[in-house]
């Protein structure tokens, strides 16, 4: 016996108990409705970003002096499992892993470290660099999404229309943050006329001078009187593409109107940024945020209210498109596994009251509620919510929380049909099992310790299923030993025939009986015979199908289209173009959203977000139901294989657990990068060559073009130009120089030249 007797005390003080008892259905309710909801359990994204910019450099230059001597500065962090980078000519992604066993509570002092690390160095970077930039939250997730598109309306106009929304969404309570998807800046342009500009023998650093001293911003003093400070303020500054056009330039003893020698005109970035798209139409897309601790189905709600406010207010042409909603996809998910849970509850007590009897069974049917709702009251103390991991524990719990309740009713029944009372039954349940109930439920609790004390993200995200299994294990006993015998003092009753003369004669227990003496009697050749199983259920695991995460049940499917690294973002428009229009024709698909430029924003938790590059696009396909997924895959993936052959190609649902990628990743490390490219084509035959092997990539190997100008240095001098100026030209003509800024509401545009 363990400690003193706890059900002869509870059945001693029944009113007492059944307060309690009472007490714990009306808090575990009050629990279970307060709990928050969630579609998956919260994990700790261990992945910092570092990204500089070094505006002219090439491949090599950014790799040697800014990349090779961050990385280096990195590898003094603790902590740090890999330091990884996509290095490119004028800019360089550091990505810094962290060690599974890194808490959360530490990583926070980590990434500060980083911070300190890095900015000890930022001045032995060469001069012109930007940054280094830090990105810690990457795991924000963005549950809510909508696109706008607009019909009769310039991009502009939309834009206004969403940011007026966006501020509109930002006032809700538990909106952490928004984000603004495939908006582009606009640009105003200056053209000139190169053959006036040259017969006016304009000089170019001169022109564009004067063009940003009008529109400067500068302190022109503050006149103080007696009662009152007046500032001054200067006027010039542009207010319109127009107010640029009639800007003078000082020829001599001339003055030229820029109109004269230019063309201004306003239109949008080139290249563009990042577009977006839903169902094929160009939008600006907003991405909403929840804050930690938030209630994501309240939020769902608040936004949907104030979205229908919204769209009732818009212009007609425009019209708000929702991409992602997760809250309706966790009360789906949530709802899905609840509905479980009670199935799984009504299963067990109709067997139990089936095989005990309907008082025996009754006093199990009432241990499952109690053990339940005291549960629900200890995971909302401890911050567990209720998710498919969480909720799963309780289902795989509930086949194990009736064995204590079991057992103590079996051995009250039997000690009442041997003439004793209520109270003498229940000491004696107590005193002869309560300690091998409570060993055996630890024995029980341990087997799930792997999962609770693995140091990893795949830990994190399961250790619900250790926490609620052993929580509710022990509620269980707890359980058992308390309100069961209170129970089942007052409805047990003892049997008109002695229970051990009935069970003696069923024949479930006789032919227990005589297998248990077969095997006490043949000791030696029942052991052999456990050996035997044993062993042949290890070699026979080898044919069960191993993985640890399996895909999603979502009906979203994701689509990756890689192009040729040094692809622009109009190709990879080009080609995602392409697939909308299939996608458009094929009656699985409900919904898509395509991202050209870069990947999905982080819609769902475990998503592997991809870096913004304009030779990547990625599309969110919705379909209809899950086997339509399916079907879907199968003809995406025939398709991509036929029609874009020169792609790297992935069609894939979404995943559980900590994102992976591609399912099995080799890196190879060394300084020759010639050799690692033999290597990794060597590699990547092997692995080809293996019949379940379906594609190989690489995340780089490509040799990117460039064009190498060669200038000879004493003639430029000779005739008063240097490398410097001459690139400036060069760029101006190219790509365009940024002269100064037009202020126009809460945008800051671009004059370029």
């Amino acid at each position: 016996m363990i400690g003193p007797n706890l059900s002869a005390w509870a059945v001693g003080r029944r009113p007492l108990i059944v307060f309690f008892m009472l007490a714990a259905l009306i808090a575990g309710v009050a629990s279970f409705i307060k709990l928050g909801r969630a579609e998956d359990p919260v994990f700790t994204i261990r992945t910092m970003l570092v990204r500089a910019i070094w505006p002219g450099a090439t491949l090599p230059d950014m790799l040697d002096q800014v990349t090779e001597r961050i990385e280096r500065k990195l590898q003094e962090v603790g902590m740090v499992d890999v330091v990884r980078s996509s290095t490119r000519g004028g800019d360089t992604t550091i990505f810094i892993d962290l060690v599974g066993s890194v808490t959360s509570r530490e990583i926070p002092a980590i990434w500060q470290e980083v911070r300190n690390k890095v900015g000890d160095i930022r001045h032995t970077l060469p001069q012109g660099v930007l940054g280094p930039f830090f990105n810690d939250d990457f795991g924000d997730t963005f549950g809510f999404i909508y696109g706008f598109t607009a019909d009769g309306f310039t991009h502009r106009e939309l834009r206004d229309h969403v940011e007026d929304i966006r501020s509109k969404l930002l006032t809700l309570p538990d909106v952490s943050k928004i984000e603004i998807l495939g908006a582009q800046d606009e640009e105003v342009t200056i053209e000139f006329r190169h053959d006036r500009v040259a017969a006016l023998g304009i000089d170019y650093p001169a022109l564009f001078a004067a063009i940003a001293a009008q529109n400067v911003v500068r302190p022109s003093g503050i006149i103080r009187t007696g009662t009152e400070n007046v500032r001054l303020q200067v006027s010039g500054q542009f207010d319109t593409e127009a107010d640029i056009a009639e800007v003078s330039i000082n020829i001599g003893d001339r003055v030229i109107r820029l109109g004269d020698i230019a063309e201004v005109v306003r239109g949008y970035s080139d290249p563009p940024l990042p577009l977006f798209r839903v169902n094929g139409q160009p939008a600006i897309g907003l991405a909403i945020s929840m804050q930690d601790a938030g209630d994501i189905l309240a939020l769902g709600k608040n936004i949907k209210n104030m979205m229908s406010k919204i769209t009732g207010e818009l212009p007609a042409g425009i019209e708000p498109i929702l991409v992602s909603d997760q809250a309706v996809t966790v009360d789906e998910a949530i709802g899905e596994f609840t509905t479980s849970l009670w199935q799984a509850i009504g299963i067990i007590l109709a067997i139990s009251i089936l095989m005990l009897g309907a008082r025996p069974g009754a006093v199990v049917a009432v241990s499952i509620p109690l053990t339940l709702a005291i549960v629900m009251v200890i995971m909302d103390a401890v911050n567990i919510d209720l998710h498919r991991i969480s909720l799963g524990a309780l289902i795989i719990a509930l086949c194990l929380l009736v064995d204590d309740a079991m057992t103590t009713v079996d051995a009250m029944l039997r000690r009442l049909d041997a003439g004793d009372d209520a109270p003498t039954a229940a000491r004696y349940a107590y005193s002869n099992l309560a300690a091998p109930m409570l060993i055996g439920t630890l024995v029980t609790i341990a087997g799930f310790v792997p999962i609770g004390f693995a140091q990893s993200s795949a830990g994190e995200y399961t250790f619900s299923i250790f926490a609620v299994v052993g929580i509710a294990l022990l509620v269980s006993w707890l359980v058992a030993v308390l309100f069961a015998p209170v129970v089942g003092a007052a409805i047990l009753k003892p049997s008109e025939k002695a229970s051990s003369q009935e069970a003696d004669s069923s024949f479930v227990l006789g032919l227990y009986r005589r297998i248990l003496d077969w095997a006490l009697t043949w000791r030696l050749l029942t052991i052999a015979g456990v050996i035997a199983l044993f062993g042949l259920s290890i070699w026979g695991l080898r044919f069960v199908p191993q993985q640890f995460f399996p895909a999603s049940d979502r009906t979203e499917l994701l689509v990756d289209l890689t192009l040729q690294q040094n692809a622009s973002l109009r190709a990879s428009d080009d080609v995602a173009k392409k697939l909308d229009e299939v996608l458009a024709k094929d009656p699985d698909v409900a919904r898509w959203s395509s991202y050209i430029g870069r990947g999905a924003i982080r819609f769902y938790l475990p998503l592997n977000v991809q870096l913004p590059n304009d030779f990547f696009a990625q599309q969110v396909i919705v379909a209809k139901d899950v086997a339509g997924r399916n079907r879907l895959q199968v003809k995406l993936e025939k398709l991509l294989a036929e029609e874009f052959p020169s792609l790297v190609t992935r069609v894939y649902p979404l995943e559980l657990g900590p994102p992976v990628g591609w399912p099995v990743q080799y890196r190879l490390v060394g300084p020759d990068i010639e050799r690692l490219r033999d290597l990794a084509s060597g590699l990547a035959d092997a692995v080809a060559s293996h019949p379940a092997t379906r594609r190989v990539s690489f995340d780089w190997n490509e040799p990117a073009r460039s064009l190498r100008i060669q200038i000879d240095q004493d003639e430029a001098r000779r005739i008063g130009y240097s490398s410097d100026t001459l690139a400036a030209v060069l760029n101006t003509a190219i790509s365009g120089t940024r002269i100064t800024q037009l202020r126009d509401g809460i945008y800051l545009i671009d004059v370029v030249a």
